[in-house]
């Protein structure tokens, strides 16, 4: 069996443990996706894509972000940026990111969960988005 072949079968699986009809687009979309060590764009998919339309890119993004198998990060860029979600437990606990304020990357630090915020009574949470800004190790080297 050919490597390309096995990739194939992994990007099926992870769909369909999410919950995600496995088409050919979605299937292509999330290999380029699962490859990503940082957050990425849509415009940086479509780079990576060419020959695939940008609204079906952006569709399929969107659906794999509502079955959580990519988070939504809004780093006040203006440009709404996604990361694959590699964290899951039972509370969807994700971990924490950092937005270098001189690069304008912005990192997914895996290690570091989001910590458990113990909410008044009444209120109930759905979503955490946890940013911390300040400069990469490869910002600080380079002042």
């Amino acid at each position: 069996m050919n490597h390309e072949h096995h990739h194939h079968d992994n990007a099926e699986e992870a769909l369909k443990e999410h919950g995600v009809k496995a088409t050919s687009v979605r299937i292509l979309v999330w290999q380029k996706c699962a490859r990503q060590k940082k957050t990425f764009t849509l415009s940086d998919m479509e780079e990576r894509m060419p020959h695939m339309d940008r609204s079906s890119i952006f569709r399929a993004l969107r659906l794999f972000v509502e079955h959580q198998l990519l988070h939504e990060i809004n780093d006040g860029s203006g440009q709404q940026k996604y990361c694959v979600c590699r964290c899951h437990d039972e509370h969807h606990l994700n971990h924490v990111h950092f937005t270098c304020t001189r690069c304008g990357k912005t990192f997914c630090l895996e290690d570091h969960t989001i910590p458990l915020v113990d909410l008044p009574k009444g209120y109930s949470m759905e979503e955490v988005e946890y940013i911390i800004k300040g400069v990469c190790p490869e910002c600080g080297n380079n002042s």
